[in-house]
């Protein structure tokens, strides 16, 4: 991808794009000009997302069933990307997952295991595939912007899992950043405060606090998540915004207690 590319010829793809935050940063990235593909685990839930954002933007949005934690599928998603576009200009690793807060001595094996596939080593494997792709494409080159969460550097009482593999992505996106200057692909992370979705709805309710209180917290609009994505989207590969934080003002993430 050369700096003078318009965004009507690039690429995208977003992982867990069917829902919340990824939904968003999809509709974003449709109505910057990408062609976006979004990918999931829920083909019914994928497809129904496809069909309400092409209607809502007038864009073909195309739906790609896959789990981000088997190889295998991640390989044939990325397969399907190349015969049917040719290449790939940008990769959202939003897809994730998380548990109800316990103790870390309650955490069951299985449940750490879920976490950490569709967390940290779904987003090992497509960084992994979408290298393979943007080397070997021409131009060559290509932007990843990993969803990192808050949790990347300040966790919530007893969310181990979860915060262990936010705070891998934070290694992973220096790495591949890193790993990737000498190809033209750039690697940033975004971290995101309590955007609305269903996976915040018990936020905004109110969630235990770090002083053993229990408080609501604020909510931002995902829009505003997806506003952040376009821009670092937007930036020429010899810029790249290695990391950044949108979250609520008034959440309780700066400061003491």
């Amino acid at each position: 991808m050369s700096e003078s590319t318009g965004t009507q010829s690039k690429i995208a793809l977003v992982t867990g794009g069917g829902t919340g935050i990824g939904r968003a940063i999809a509709k974003g990235l449709v109505a910057a000009g990408y062609r976006v593909v979004i990918s999931g685990r829920r083909a019914e839930i994928l497809q129904k997302a496809a069909a309400e954002l092409g209607s809502e933007t007038g864009a073909e949005v195309t739906a790609i069933r896959a789990d981000v934690g088997d190889p295998v599928s991640v390989r044939a998603l990325f397969d399907a990307i190349a015969n049917q576009h040719g290449r790939l200009d940008l990769l959202v690793n939003n897809a994730g997952v998380s548990v109800p807060g316990m103790p870390l001595e309650d955490v069951s094996f299985e449940d750490w295991s879920a976490i950490v596939a569709a967390n940290l080593t779904g987003a090992f494997l497509c960084t992994q595939q979408a290298f393979r792709l943007m080397k070997s494409q021409t131009p060559r080159g290509g932007r990843i912007i990993n969803n990192g969460s808050v949790s990347a550097t300040t966790p919530r009482p007893n969310s181990s899992p979860y915060t262990a593999t936010k705070h891998a992505i934070t290694g992973l996106t220096k790495s591949t950043a890193l790993d990737g200057r000498e190809f033209d692909i750039a690697c940033g992370q975004i971290d995101i405060g309590n955007a609305a979705s269903d996976m915040t709805k018990r936020i905004a309710a109110g969630v235990l606090q770090a002083n053993g209180t229990t408080a609501a917290e604020a909510t931002i609009d995902p829009a505003h998540i997806a506003d952040a994505v376009v821009y670092m989207a937007g930036l020429p590969l010899s810029a790249n915004v290695l990391t950044m934080t949108v979250m609520a003002t008034k959440m309780p993430f700066v400061g003491r207690g």
